[in-house]
């Protein structure tokens, strides 16, 4: 289990260790809609030129209108985490993250420390929080968030809200908070609600000075071609962004009823995921690894899993069968 520890995926290193091949296994280790935006089989991105910055304030554009931003305020990077990093870089100050957390809000500073919600340091510091946060599914209020981030700046200090998983929950947004003279930033995470992690694309909404010293950071030519063609015809479809969002939580809904059949109860707000705590955790990792299910096991707890949504009936049915023989 050790070698799952750190992210989800991984699926030829379970295959390696348990058997079978990549493409046999069920993945439910990483929170990724298990239904894609379905990237039309013609579709041809131009691989020979540049990447043109026209079609990148375009994507940029398209973007902000989805999430309710001011498009003077967003900007488009190569995946949420490694913005994070040079964020980390451009505000240079200590870090603060909640635990649990994602890895990288602890990684991502060169000087990171524990925080709980609301709390306010007497120094200047960068606290960042997922919402809905991951591995719990915790969903805070953006009126809460709002008030922690107001005390934050009050010390000088910036409140960083990664909502990777936040198109599941758009009225818990904070990109309307955003404003030119706070000290607020959102990041947004492509990759999660349109299940295409592999495109490596994010947006960062953040006052104007910080973009400048971001977009210095990442040059030029920050995304390929194939990130800017997808992810500016996947912010285009408000159709399959509307299904998508009303189709999740009946997803979300079928997985718990499975868990709670084989004693498991589930917690979380966030559709795309569940965590199941206060199991035996290594027994049941190995249990569905061996009938070629991955799910996500985690080194800090070792009484929690994490199960993503699965794509369909068939899909959950394999789940609930390996959890039955076992």
């Amino acid at each position: 289990m050790d070698h799952f520890l750190h992210h989800g995926g991984r699926l030829a290193e379970a295959a390696r260790l348990f058997g079978g091949a990549a493409e046999d296994w069920l993945d439910l280790s990483t929170g990724l809609n298990p239904a894609p935006w379905p990237v039309p089989q013609a579709f041809a991105p131009d691989w020979h030129a540049l990447p043109d910055p026209a079609v990148l304030a375009a994507l940029e554009a398209v973007a902000a209108r989805h999430f309710g931003a001011d498009p003077a305020q967003c900007c488009a990077v190569p995946g949420s985490e490694a913005a994070l990093r040079l964020l980390a870089r451009i505000l240079d100050l200590p870090g603060r993250a909640p635990v649990p957390s994602y890895r990288s809000h602890v990684e991502a500073f060169a000087v990171s420390c524990p925080v709980r919600f609301g709390e306010v340091a007497a120094a200047a510091e960068t606290c960042v929080i997922a919402n809905p946060g991951n591995p719990d599914g915790v969903l805070h209020s953006p009126e809460a968030l709002c008030g922690w981030a107001d005390r934050i700046a009050g010390r000088g200090g910036w409140l960083i809200v990664d909502e990777a998983f936040g198109d599941c929950a758009p009225q818990a947004s904070l990109v309307a908070a955003v404003r030119p003279e706070g000290r607020l930033i959102v990041l947004r995470s492509f990759g999660k609600f349109f299940g295409l992690a592999g495109v490596r694309l994010g947006f960062v909404l953040a006052p104007p000075p910080i973009l400048a010293k971001l977009r210095a950071a990442m040059g030029s030519w920050p995304l390929h071609a194939g990130a800017l063609a997808i992810g500016t015809a996947a912010y285009g479809d408000a159709a399959w962004i509307a299904a998508t969002r009303a189709e999740l939580p009946g997803r979300a809904a079928a997985l718990d009823a499975v868990l709670a059949r084989h004693g498991l109860v589930a917690e979380g707000a966030c559709p795309l995921f569940r965590l199941v705590t206060g199991c035996r955790a290594a027994e049941l990792f190995e249990r569905l690894a061996r009938a070629r299910i991955l799910v996500r096991p985690f080194a800090e707890f070792p009484g929690w899993l994490r199960f993503g949504v699965p794509a369909d009936p068939a899909a959950l049915a394999r789940l609930d069968r390996a959890l039955h023989n076992g």
